[in-house]
């Protein structure tokens, strides 16, 4: 399976050389999942616009971001019409945090701000059935970290994940786009120097509310499982 990482930010330049940049952890994060199969993952700059042929990837994830996907951004017309031909190529897509609200606002949801961060680790529960959530789990925990989130699914989309907070924490569309709010590439130490680096703009309270819940087991392992069932269709 080929994987293209649709790169929306990089990682701050005192962080890259202790965690990588997101490439790096989605590729680590499909390798694991996909327990020895053959995934190739290609790294794609949305910021640069630098763009393969739409059918050169099975699959593509986007990545999170620090911007919104509300903002101006110069780059995003070119990724809405690039995510549009591949659609239209057959090849699957995958929408991670910034990625997951991306989707929604690109076809016909709604992302906006949540009324406080959600850092840290957070479960969801699993509200939908389908062949490729295996292995089965009625709840899962994530690495979250997000201001926004998404408000109004895209016209058909189906609820996969919700939680109190995050009440649209995962969604899938037209068999062909899955996404999660909840970050299964992250480290719990990458998500701690994160918090750290946002401590100030996260608030007390939350900052050391997700700081404390870092002990607590997350399902990256099975959610990256599970995204690559899907892609296998």
């Amino acid at each position: 399976m080929r994987i293209g990482i649709l790169q929306t930010d990089i990682v701050s330049r005192g962080l890259r050389g202790r965690h990588g940049d997101y490439p790096q952890m989605f590729e680590a994060l499909f390798r694991m999942a996909a327990d020895g199969a053959p995934v190739t993952c290609q790294a794609i700059s949305a910021l640069e616009g630098a763009y393969p042929p739409p059918d050169a990837c099975d699959a593509y994830a986007i990545t999170g971001s620090q911007w919104s996907v509300y903002e101006d951004l110069p780059w995003m017309p070119a990724l809405a019409d690039f995510l549009n031909r591949a659609l239209d190529a057959g090849a699957k897509v995958l929408g991670i945090c910034f990625g997951h609200q991306l989707i929604a606002h690109l076809f016909g949801g709604r992302t906006e701000r949540a009324a406080a961060w959600g850092v840290g680790v957070q479960e969801s529960r699993v509200v939908a059935e389908a062949p490729w959530l295996e292995p089965k789990r009625d709840r899962f925990a994530l690495l979250h970290s997000h201001q926004d989130q998404v408000a109004r699914m895209p016209q058909g989309a189906e609820l996969i994940a919700s939680n109190d907070f995050c009440p649209i924490a995962g969604f899938a569309w037209r068999g062909q786009v899955l996404t999660f709010q909840g970050h299964p590439e992250f480290s719990k130490p990458y998500a701690a120097a994160l918090m750290d680096k946002r401590r100030e703009a996260i608030g007390e309270g939350r900052y050391q509310a997700g700081r404390a819940s870092l002990v607590r087991e997350v399902h990256a392992q099975t959610v990256g499982r599970w995204m690559l069932n899907f892609c296998r269709g």
